[in-house]
């Protein structure tokens, strides 16, 4: 899936979308693991928080990238050239009727508010509906208003409990146009991610 590039700005006044076709949202590999790793630790604390659900350390960060790539998650990640600046994951819920899976997401603060949220949920949400999954939930901080939006933007059923949001959405049966997205993305993400570790 191909996107707008956001230019970062350190100033702290904002950022600015620039159009460059090396950005790119595909799915992650084996060899992308340091790249998701740096970028998770690239997270600010209230990135971190929202992400997380608290304050977490670095040595949090490592455990949960180790155990991350497994046969049951997959992650799609935001590159900004070849630096991974967001990431979307998909875990499936064993025993969950109807079949469910639980969706997290991620933005470094520099490129957060230009699209890259909304643009990696569609693509987690793509990958749902092409292996039969019927409820997606993310669950969120109750004062996360960035995240409920775009949550709300995709149709979601919102549950409240003890501070945290769950938003359900329910994703529709795969068509053309997902498995076309999924397997021209998948091509091209192994392809790209096979080329930045021989390079």
């Amino acid at each position: 899936m191909k996107m707008s590039a956001v230019k970062p700005d350190d100033s702290g006044q904002g950022t600015d979308l620039e159009q460059n076709p090396a950005s790119t949202i595909r799915r992650l590999w084996p060899t992308d693991i340091d790249a998701y790793r740096a970028h998770r630790k690239r997270l600010d604390p209230d990135s971190r928080h929202a992400r997380f659900g608290g304050g977490v350390s670095d040595q949090f960060i490592d455990a949960h990238v180790d155990a991350s790539l497994r046969v049951d998650t997959l992650i799609f990640g935001a590159f900004d050239k070849n630096e991974m600046i967001g990431a979307g994951e998909l875990r499936l819920l064993f025993g969950a009727r109807p079949m469910a899976a639980e969706a997290t997401f991620s933005v470094e603060r520099a490129y957060q508010d230009h699209g890259l949220g909304d643009a990696l949920i569609a693509r987690v949400v793509a990958a749902a509906r092409n292996r039969g999954i019927l409820r997606l939930a993310m669950t969120c901080l109750s004062h996360n208003e960035r995240m409920r939006h775009l949550a709300h933007k995709h149709h979601a059923e919102f549950v409240n409990s003890d501070g945290e949001t769950e938003a359900w959405l329910p994703p529709a049966s795969p068509s053309a146009l997902t498995l076309i997205e999924e397997t021209f993305g998948e091509t091209g993400g192994l392809f790209n991610s096979l080329f930045s570790a021989f390079a």
